[in-house]
C-alpha cells in the first residue's frame, strides 16, 4: 500500500481522490499510514505511541490534514516528538481510534462531535457546544479550546441548477422542497446516515431527494460530480475553494441543522503534555476562517503541499 504520509510533495488535489481509495482499501485489508508504519502494523489495533510520541491523525479529507499538519508542526516547534497517521477515515473510525490511544491528537468540528455523540443536544453558543461535548467524551479523552475558525457542511449546488430554480446565495435549504424529489445529492457515505445529513434534511427541512450518490467527504469527487452535473446538490465544506471558484451557490441553513463548527483539538488526555496542550490551545487562539479559507486555496488550488503550508502559516502566526 501506498504510505501517504511519506509522499508529502505527492499530496495534492489531484492525489486526493486517489487517497480516498487507497482509505477505503485500507479499511478491508488493516492496512493503515503513519511516519513510523514502516513495520507493517495495523494502524486500527490501538498500540499506544511509545516512547512519548505525540501520534497526530486526521480524517479523509483535505482540510483535515491540513489542519493534522499544523497541530503536529506546532508540537514539533516546542520539542515534542511527533508521528503522523492521515487520511484515515471518518470519524465513525478515527473516534475509536483516538479514544483507545492510537491517535493522541485529532482535528475536529465541535457541532459535528456533539452531533456524534448526542444526536439530540441542541446547544445555543459554543460554550453550551463544548460543554455538552465534555459531557459526552470518553474519560480518556478531552476537548481543548475551539478556535474561532468554522467550516460547516453546506448544501450546495451547481450552477446550472441555481439558474433552473431562481436560487441565490439569499437562498436557503428549504427552497429545495418542490425541487428535491428532481435532484441527486450526493457527500460522503456517512452523510446518508447522519443527524447533519440526510435524516435533518428529511426531519428539519421535509427534503426528499430523488437520490443520494455517495462520494468522498467535500473532496474533488463530491466537487467534480457537482460541477459535472452528474448531482444537483451535494454537502460541500463552507470552507472549500472550489464554491467560488465553480460558481456553486450555497444555501442558508436556516433553521441551523449544522450548528457550530469551530475546529477544536481533541486529545487523549495521557498522551499529551501541558507543554503540548498550550501548543495546541495556541493554535487554536490564531487560526480563524478566513485564515482557513485561505489555506485550502493553497493547497487545494495552487497545489501546495498541506505541510509546507502549515509551516508557513505557523511560522507567520508566530508559533514556530
Amino acid at each position: 500500500m501506498t504510505n501517504v504520509t511519506h509522499a508529502r510533495s505527492t499530496r495534492t488535489t489531484a492525489t486526493y481522490a486517489v487517497s480516498l481509495l487507497v482509505v477505503a482499501a485500507a479499511a478491508l485489508t488493516g492496512c493503515g499510514s503513519s511516519d513510523n508504519s514502516s513495520d507493517g502494523k495495523d494502524p486500527l489495533k490501538g498500540d499506544t505511541a511509545k516512547g512519548g510520541t505525540v501520534v497526530v491523525g486526521s480524517n479523509n479529507f483535505p482540510e483535515s490534514i491540513l489542519i493534522a499538519d499544523i497541530y503536529g508542526e506546532a508540537l514539533k516547534a516546542k520539542g515534542i516528538k511527533v508521528s503522523y497517521k492521515l487520511n484515515i477515515g471518518s470519524r465513525e473510525t478515527t473516534y475509536g481510534l483516538i479514544k483507545n490511544g492510537t491517535i493522541t491528537v485529532l482535528p475536529e468540528y465541535n457541532g459535528a462531535l456533539l452531533a456524534y455523540l448526542d444526536a439530540k443536544a441542541a446547544p445555543t453558543t459554543v460554550e453550551e457546544t463544548s460543554k455538552a461535548i465534555t459531557a459526552g467524551l470518553d474519560a480518556k479523552l478531552t476537548l481543548l479550546e475551539p478556535s474561532q475558525a468554522q467550516d460547516k457542511d453546506a448544501v450546495a449546488v451547481n450552477e446550472a441548477t441555481a439558474k433552473k430554480y431562481s436560487l441565490t446565495e439569499k437562498s436557503t435549504i428549504a427552497d429545495l422542497a418542490d425541487a428535491a424529489k428532481d435532484m441527486v445529492i450526493g457527500g460522503s457515505p456517512e452523510f446518508q446516515t447522519r443527524k447533519q445529513g440526510l435524516l435533518g434534511l428529511k426531519s428539519e427541512y421535509g427534503l426528499d431527494f430523488k437520490s443520494f450518490k455517495a462520494l468522498d467527504a467535500g473532496g474533488p469527487l463530491t466537487v467534480a460530480a457537482l460541477k459535472g452535473n452528474n448531482i444537483q446538490a451535494a454537502d460541500i465544506f463552507s470552507t472549500d475553494p472550489g464554491i467560488s471558484k465553480n460558481k456553486f451557490v450555497v444555501l442558508q441553513d436556516s433553521k441551523n441543522l449544522f450548528g457550530f463548527e469551530n475546529v477544536t483539538p481533541l486529545a487523549y488526555k495521557s498522551g499529551l503534555t501541558s507543554e503540548g496542550v498550550s501548543a495546541l490551545n495556541a493554535v487554536s487562539a490564531k487560526l480563524d476562517t478566513d485564515a482557513l479559507v485561505d489555506l485550502n486555496a493553497q493547497v487545494q488550488n495552487d497545489n501546495k503541499d498541506p505541510l509546507d503550508v502549515a509551516k508557513q502559516w505557523l511560522s507567520s502566526a508566530g508559533l514556530s
